[in-house]
């Protein structure tokens, strides 16, 4: 974390701490801007497949948020860009992310479901986040030094202004919550440095206009107009490797289709990758310890308790001691019987897309119209003229 932030706990608004507990509301756009609403965002890139650890990691647990949260889930296609400058089928991919938030069970009429390029917002409001940002907090993301490589000087300006963008995202509509994962734990953080910067530096400016919220950081006081976002991390998230190495995380950008469950995959696909999926010439251990240096038997135990909602003791209970002949296709038989009902769903969404369409169209209407109010009294807050 940069310097001068906080932990979540250590921020509250002042006098109200009830009122930061999520609980939903009667609507996502309650004209008092003088609180911070409790909200989620998150976002999905749209870059490749998306596969079975996205499902679980992800998209499932937006699924699950949903019914008690007010929620904002966003297409991230702006993002898409940064990592592939030149795609096929851009659209596509954005369609298909889309289909599998509503295939998955995500209502997009009670909460907001659309594409990012969609709200010029985002690109307007992470440009003010670029002068808010020091350069040393964006060099010490550890993401950016993943993908840049050794060869930095030829990575995308993009690139490395991602976590800059990814902060837009979030607080131009004041979200107060984001499901994380490990891989975006430092980047939540540091959108709640630029959000705690933004407001220590504009403070005054924001009690002119008459848009904050009175706030304590640590033991100090301040008016803030932007909330310093919480992490939303439910349990142990599911960390779904690949299925042709145990050490590696399932990824869409994996050159082995046999390495990924995609959400696409029919009920013959599934059945065939898992069969070919790696193991040892060991059985299942009589208990959890036993998976310990067992990349590959772990890997499948886990996904096994993902998908059916339990713990890899109760797994490991239940299949202990049994060859993976016996195991794998008592996974596979679990994972198509909770896949085809969201692959089924998807296909005929993506057979024609005019629903997928007015749904991105609506959602991006929506979302617009709030994040215009909070770019607007960003404009009145920094001197911009409009």
């Amino acid at each position: 974390m940069a310097r001068g932030a906080r932990s979540p706990e250590d921020i509250t608004p002042a006098g109200d701490a009830e009122s930061r507990a999520l609980r939903p509301s009667n609507s996502l756009f309650e004209d008092d801007m003088n609180t911070f609403k409790p909200l989620v965002f998150s976002g999905v890139q749209p870059t490749g497949n998306l596969h079975l650890g996205n499902y679980l990691g992800a998209i499932r647990k937006f699924v699950a948020l949903q019914e008690n949260n007010d929620c904002i889930y966003c297409v991230v296609d702006l993002h898409a860009i940064t990592a592939q400058l030149v795609h096929d089928d851009l659209r596509g991919q954005i369609r298909s992310i889309a289909a599998a938030f509503i295939a998955s069970g995500i209502d997009p009429k009670k909460h907001i479901v659309f594409n990012q390029s969609a709200v010029p917002q985002h690109a307007e409001l992470a440009w003010v986040f670029n002068c808010v940002a020091r350069i040393g907090w964006m060099n010490r993301m550890t993401q950016f030094k993943d993908k840049a490589g050794k060869d930095r000087e030829n990575a995308s300006l993009g690139l490395l202004a991602y976590p800059s963008l990814m902060a837009a995202d979030i607080l131009v509509y004041r979200a107060t919550h984001v499901p994380v994962g490990d891989d975006q734990k430092q980047h939540l953080e540091l959108a709640r440095d630029i959000a705690q910067k933004f407001n220590i530096d504009f403070q005054d400016k924001i009690r002119l206009t008459d848009t904050g919220v009175d706030m304590v950081v640590g033991e100090e006081p301040i008016h803030g107009y932007f909330p310093l976002v919480e992490p939303l991390i439910d349990g142990p998230a599911p960390r779904v490797m690949s299925l042709r190495d145990g050490t590696k995380k399932m990824s869409k950008s994996d050159p082995s289709d046999l390495s990924r469950i995609n959400l696409m995959d029919d009920q013959d696909e599934i059945l065939k990758k898992i069969r070919k999926a790696k193991t040892d010439p060991e059985g299942l251990p009589s208990d959890v310890e036993g998976l310990k240096g067992r990349p590959e038997a772990d890997n499948l135990v886990g996904i096994y308790a993902a998908l059916a909602d339990k713990t890899k003791e109760q797994v490991i209970a239940e299949f202990g001691g049994q060859q993976f002949s016996v195991f794998k296709p008592a996974l596979a038989d679990l994972a198509v019987h909770v896949l085809a009902p969201i692959t089924t769903e998807m296909r005929r969404l993506m057979d024609d897309t005019t629903h997928i369409d007015a749904i991105l169209r609506d959602g991006g209407e929506r979302a617009r119209a709030r994040a215009e109010k909070v770019m607007g009294e960003v404009f009145d807050i920094v001197g911009f003229l409009r």
